[in-house]
C-alpha cells in the first residue's frame, strides 16, 4: 500500500510537471507603420526574480514566434537592432497555449541613425603595413562592379580601359581573399562579376610584406569578399538598365545554419561598350600620312553563376569549396574610315569593317581549409588549393572597300584559340606567441600555363590563304615556387615587421612553327621591413620598405595579337626581361574633429623598366614593349575626408609623382624628367524622403612618356540615390562622365615621324532596382566591364 502511495505521489508530480512544461507563447512580430514582418527577431523569456534570461528565440521570415516556459514567474522581452524593445510583464498564463497576436515594433530613431551612419559610409583604417578601405553603401558603390569600386579607393585609380593603377602605376597585383583569381585577372575583363554588395573591404597595400606575392611593382589590392553570417535564408535580387547598353539581373543567396553556410549568385545580361577611336600617323620624310576614325564595338552576352559552402567542422575547423562559372558570347561590329594624303593632297579613302565573334568560357574552383587552435583564435593554419580556366574561341573578318582613289587593301581573317589554366597551391601558419610577438611563414606553388594560337589569313585571287608572318601558336608556361617567413612586435604604440621572401621562377615561351623558344629561370630574394608609431589617438606615422618584380605577362610576350587598325599595331616582346622596384615610403594619420587626414613621402627606384617603344616604317606604327633603364620616382599623396554635417561629406585625394627616367634603345636616348599628378574630390549629400546625392570631380594631368607626352583631362560623375521601405529596396540613378571629357589623348614625335591617337567611350546612364528579403540587404549588381 505504502508503494502504491509513493507511486500516485510520483505520478501526480510528473504530471504536473508535464503540464508544466506545456505553456507556449507565440506571436507575429511586424514593423509598426508599415505592417512588414520583423524577421529574426529576438525573444527571450525572463525570470521575474532575478531578471535573467531562462530560454530564447528568433522570429522566421514571416515574423512569427513560438517559445515554451515551464514557469509563470516570468516576463517577455522582444529586441532588433533599430528597433524600441518590447516587454511584456503582465502576461496571462490561465492557458498553455498563449497567443499574443500582431506584435507592432516602433523604429528607435536615434539607435537607427547610428546603424545607418556605420552602414552607409566606406571609412578607411590603418594597420601596420596597409590601409583597409571598408566598402559601404555609398552611391559611388551602388549599382557598381569591383573595377568602379576600386576607382572610389584612395590612391587607386581605373581609366577607361579598365586597367588599375595605385599612385599612378599600373603595375598592381589584385587578389581575392588574399589568393589569385580568375575574377581579377587582367585577361578576362571578370571583375565586372564581382558586384559592391559582395565586397566587405579592400586592402591597400603599397609595400606588402613578405607573406605576399612579390609580383606588382606598384603593390597589391585585395579584396575581401563577405562572409555571411545571418543565420536563416537571406538574399536579394537587383535589375539593371543602361545607355548604352547594360542590362542584367543578378540574385543572391545565402543559407546560414550551425554547421553550414551555403552561398550562390548568379546573373545574366547584355552590354555594348562603344569606343571611338582617331589616330594620324605621318611621315616626314616622304611628306605621307594617313588617318584612321571609327568607332569599335563590344557586345557581350555574359552568364555566371557561384556556388560554395562553408562547412565548420566544429569550432576550430572550417572547409570552404567553391566554384565559379561565367560564359560570354561576344560581337564586335566595327568599322573605321582611312584616309591617306601626300602632303596636304588627298590620294585615297577607304573603310575596314569588322566582325568578330567569340565565346568565352571561364570556371574557378577553390578549396580551404583553416584551422585555428585553442590558445589564440588569431593562431591559424590555412591551406588553399586554387584552380583557373579562361579561354577564347575567335574569328574576325575584316574587310576593306576603296571608296576613293586606287589603294588595294587585302581583305583578312583571323582565328585565335586562346587557353589559360592557372593553379595556386598556398599553406600559410600564423602564430601569435605572445600579445605583442607574432610569427608568420608559408610556402606557395604558382602554374600558369597558356597558349595562344594565332591564324592569318588573306584574301588572293578568291581564296583565303594563311599568312606565315603574322600566323603562329604561342606557348607560355611559368612557375613560381616561394617561401616566406615574417616576425613582427606591436605593442599599444610603437610596431615592426620583418620578413623575407624567396622566390624561384622557371618560364618557358615557345613558337611552335618557328621553333623560337625563350627559358628564363632566376631566384630573388624580397625583404621587407614596416613600423609604425602611434603618438596619441589622433596621429600616427607608418614607415616601410618591400622589393618588387614585374614579371612579364603573355600580352607582354606574345608577338601576335591582333591586326584590328593594321596601322596601328601592338605585339609582344619573347625576349622581355622582369623589371624590379625598390620602394620606400612615409605615411603619416591626423585626426582633427570631424576630418580625418593621411599623406605620405615615397620614392620608387625601379630597374630594367618595360616601357612601350613604338617604331614607325611604312605609315605603320608598331608598338612593343622594351626594357629600357631606370626610373626613379618622388612622390607625394595626399588623402582626406570631412563630414562637417550628418548629411554632408567630403572625400578628396591629391597624388603627385617627380620620375628622372635613364635609358636607350636603338641609339636614342630615353632620358628625360617630368611630373604628373592627379585630384579627386567627391561630396556626398543626403536629402529629404532617403535621398541621397554624391557628385565626384577628378583631373589628370599631361605627362611625358618616353618618345611622346599623354595629355591631361577632367571629367566629373553623378548619381542619386532613393531608399524604399526602410533600405529593403533601393533605386539608384548615375551618371558617367557627364560632360564626356574623359578623353584620352596621346601623341609620339620623333625625327622622321609623328603619331597622335585618341579615344574615348562617351557618357553613361545606369538605372538599377534592388530588393533584399530575409535579413538579405538590397543587392547592387552590375555587367559593366
Amino acid at each position: 500500500m505504502r508503494q502504491l502511495f509513493f507511486f500516485i505521489i510520483f505520478f501526480l508530480g510528473l504530471v504536473i510537471h508535464i503540464q508544466a512544461q506545456e505553456i507556449s507563447i507565440k506571436g507575429v512580430v511586424v514593423e509598426k507603420g508599415s505592417n512588414l514582418a520583423v524577421p529574426y527577431a529576438t525573444v527571450v523569456i525572463v525570470d521575474s526574480q532575478s531578471n535573467q534570461p531562462i530560454t530564447g528565440t528568433t522570429t522566421n521570415e514571416d515574423g512569427a514566434f513560438n517559445i515554451e516556459t515551464d514557469s509563470k514567474a516570468v516576463y517577455l522581452k522582444i529586441s532588433f537592432i533599430g528597433f524600441k524593445t518590447l516587454t511584456f510583464n503582465s502576461i496571462d498564463f490561465n492557458s498553455s497555449n498563449i497567443d499574443l497576436g500582431t506584435l507592432y515594433m516602433e523604429q528607435d530613431a536615434q539607435a537607427l541613425d547610428e546603424v545607418v551612419v556605420r552602414a552607409e559610409v566606406s571609412s578607411t583604417q590603418f594597420k601596420l603595413d596597409r590601409k583597409i578601405f571598408n566598402v559601404g553603401q555609398d552611391i559611388a558603390n551602388t549599382g557598381a562592379s569591383a573595377l568602379e569600386v576600386l576607382n572610389n579607393v584612395p590612391s587607386v585609380n581605373v581609366n577607361i580601359e579598365g586597367q588599375v593603377s595605385l599612385r599612378g602605376n599600373s603595375g598592381v597585383q589584385i587578389l581575392i581573399d588574399g589568393k589569385p583569381s580568375v575574377l581579377a585577372d587582367e585577361s578576362s575583363n571578370a571583375l565586372g562579376t564581382i558586384t559592391s554588395d559582395m565586397i566587405e573591404r579592400i586592402e591597400v597595400i603599397t609595400n606588402p610584406s613578405a607573406k605576399y606575392d612579390a609580383e606588382g611593382t606598384a603593390g597589391i589590392l585585395n579584396i575581401i569578399l563577405k562572409k555571411e553570417e545571418k543565420k536563416g535564408l537571406n538574399g536579394s535580387i537587383s535589375l539593371n538598365t543602361g545607355i548604352p547598353d547594360n542590362h542584367s539581373i543578378g540574385v543572391s543567396l545565402n543559407r546560414r545554419t550551425e554547421k553550414f553556410n551555403l552561398f550562390t549568385q548568379f546573373g545574366g545580361g547584355y552590354r555594348s561598350l562603344p569606343r571611338e577611336n582617331t589616330s594620324e600617323n605621318t611621315n616626314f620624310e616622304t611628306e605621307s600620312t594617313v588617318t584612321s576614325e571609327g568607332t569599335e564595338y563590344r557586345n557581350e552576352t555574359f552568364f555566371n553563376i557561384t556556388l560554395g559552402t562553408d562547412y565548420h567542422i566544429n569550432d576550430l575547423n572550417v572547409l570552404t569549396l567553391s566554384g565559379n562559372f561565367a560564359y560570354e558570347i561576344e560581337d564586335q561590329p566595327s568599322r573605321t574610315d582611312f584616309s591617306s594624303y601626300q602632303g596636304s593632297v588627298l590620294e585615297s579613302q577607304w573603310y575596314r569593317e569588322e566582325a568578330t565573334d567569340a565565346t568565352n568560357p571561364k570556371w574557378q574552383y577553390e578549396l580551404n581549409y583553416k584551422k585555428e587552435f585553442k590558445n589564440n583564435e588569431e593562431h591559424t593554419l590555412l591551406f588553399s588549393a586554387l584552380g583557373s580556366f579562361f579561354g577564347k574561341d575567335q574569328e574576325s573578318e575584316f574587310t576593306n572597300t576603296t571608296t576613293y582613289g586606287d589603294i588595294v587593301n587585302v581583305d583578312q581573317q583571323t582565328e585565335t584559340t586562346f587557353q589559360q589554366a592557372d593553379y595556386t597551391f598556398k599553406l600559410d601558419y600564423t602564430n601569435p606567441i605572445s600579445e605583442t610577438f607574432t610569427i608568420e611563414t608559408g610556402v606557395q606553388y604558382l602554374i600558369n600555363d597558356v597558349g595562344n594560337d594565332y591564324e592569318v589569313r588573306e584574301l588572293e585571287s578568291g581564296e583565303w590563304i594563311v599568312n606565315p608572318n603574322l600566323t603562329n601558336n604561342f606557348e607560355y608556361n611559368q612557375k613560381v615556387l616561394g617561401f616566406y617567413g615574417t616576425g613582427s612586435y606591436e605593442a599599444d604604440k610603437w610596431g615592426v615587421k620583418m620578413g623575407l621572401r624567396i622566390e624561384d621562377t622557371n618560364l618557358h615561351t615557345l613558337l611552335t612553327n618557328t621553333d623560337e623558344e625563350n627559358n628564363q629561370k632566376y631566384t630573388d630574394f624580397f625583404p621587407t621591413v614596416h613600423s609604425s608609431y602611434k603618438f596619441n589617438d589622433d596621429f600616427s606615422i607608418q614607415a616601410g620598405y618591400s622589393k618588387r618584380i614585374f614579371r612579364p605577362r603573355l600580352w607582354d610576350l606574345n608577338p601576335f595579337f591582333n591586326i584590328k587598325n593594321n596601322y596601328n599595331i601592338r605585339v609582344g616582346n619573347p625576349n622581355l626581361q622582369p623589371e624590379y622596384t625598390n620602394s620606400y615610403e612615409l605615411t603619416g594619420i591626423l585626426k582633427l574633429g570631424k576630418a580625418t587626414l593621411n599623406s605620405s613621402v615615397f620614392y620608387l627606384y625601379t630597374t630594367d623598366v618595360v616601357e612601350r617603344v613604338s617604331v614607325f616604317q611604312d605609315n605603320v606604327t608598331v608598338t612593343t614593349p622594351i626594357n629600357v633603364g631606370t626610373n626613379g620616382a618622388v612622390g607625394f599623396e595626399f588623402n582626406g575626408k570631412y563630414a562637417p554635417l550628418n548629411w554632408l561629406s567630403f572625400n578628396g585625394d591629391f597624388n603627385f609623382n617627380y620620375f628622372e627616367r635613364e635609358g636607350d634603345f636603338e641609339d636614342q636616348s630615353f632620358d628625360f624628367t617630368g611630373n604628373k599628378w592627379s585630384g579627386r574630390i567627391t561630396s556626398k549629400i543626403g536629402l529629404p524622403a532617403d535621398f541621397d546625392l554624391e557628385i565626384t570631380g577628378q583631373y589628370e594631368s599631361d605627362y611625358q612618356t618616353v618618345q611622346g607626352e599623354s595629355e591631361g583631362f577632367a571629367f566629373a560623375d553623378i548619381g542619386l540615390r532613393k531608399k524604399i521601405l526602410k533600405g529593403k529596396v533601393v533605386v539608384n540613378f548615375a551618371v558617367k562622365d557627364v560632360f564626356e571629357s574623359r578623353i584620352y589623348q596621346s601623341t609620339i614625335l620623333n625625327e622622321n615621324n609623328y603619331n597622335y591617337n585618341r579615344n574615348f567611350r562617351g557618357r553613361f546612364f545606369t538605372l538599377g532596382f534592388s530588393y533584399g528579403f530575409g535579413r538579405g540587404e538590397a543587392m547592387t549588381y552590375s555587367g559593366r566591364r
